[in-house]
């Protein structure tokens, strides 16, 4: 692929504003000499105003959504691409939220221009579990764990009963709620359909990935080994 094209598709501008970049020096190599646009260059080696290129497509990054932020393209109001790069989201493949979490959830949020590495992560045949923190307005009444791992509880609208989730009870009112699916509003649905409310959610992991530390409103990009964990169990 043509540097041009190659940069563009990276979201730093268009072609036509890639090849003004080229003109004014502004894409070098590792040691600082200026490229043309018909150079053949390792990716890792190309440098724009002295950073390095971001990955190529096939992109897995992490982020700790805060609350208050939609994982939309188009929402009026803050989304989560306002806490990335501008560039990414010009990146082409474009760069999607894998599944979503709602303004009020905060925590885990993957996303990735990769389409087969979304479709695996979450197709519910991969099996992939899901880890949530919640804090409940009301004491558990004693059978919500039960309930939610028989296999047998129906929300309301939907004509198949959900899979097993594993329910941990870290104090009266605050859980851990692990899911193998991702229905609309799951978690908060499950505690309406047993009289409670959920007050405030957090997703702490997906896979074998947690989020480990990483502040709210921040990122980083996955390395293979980051993929082999996500896929591991927990």
């Amino acid at each position: 692929m043509k540097l041009i094209k190659l940069i563009a598709n990276l979201g730093y501008g268009s072609r036509k504003q890639v090849a003004a970049m080229f003109r004014a020096g502004m894409v070098t190599d590792a040691h600082g000499e200026v490229l043309y646009a018909d150079d053949q260059v390792p990716h890792e080696d190309i440098r724009i105003d002295g950073e390095p290129l971001d990955p190529p497509a096939g992109l897995l990054l992490m982020l700790h959504k805060p609350v208050g932020y939609t994982c939309s393209t188009k929402d009026a109001g803050r989304i989560v691409y306002d806490l990335l790069p501008p560039r990414f989201r010009l990146r082409s493949p474009v760069l999607s939220t894998v599944g979503r979490l709602d303004r009020d959830t905060s925590g885990l949020l993957l996303l990735t221009d990769d389409g087969a590495l979304l479709h695996r992560i979450v197709s519910p045949k991969t099996h992939l579990p899901k880890v949530y923190e919640a804090t409940l307005a009301q004491d558990l009444r004693g059978d919500e764990a039960q309930l939610f791992a028989s296999g047998t509880l129906m929300l309301e609208s939907e004509k198949e009963p959900l899979a097993p989730a594993h329910l941990e009870a870290v104090e009266p009112r605050f859980v851990r709620l692990t899911l193998t699916e991702g229905r609309y509003h799951q978690v908060r649905r499950m505690f309406a359909a047993v009289g409670n409310h959920v007050l405030s959610l957090h997703r702490s992991r997906i896979g074998g990935m947690p989020l480990n530390g990483l502040p709210a409103g921040q990122w980083r990009i996955l390395d293979d080994g980051d993929r082999s964990r996500l896929f591991a169990a927990p």
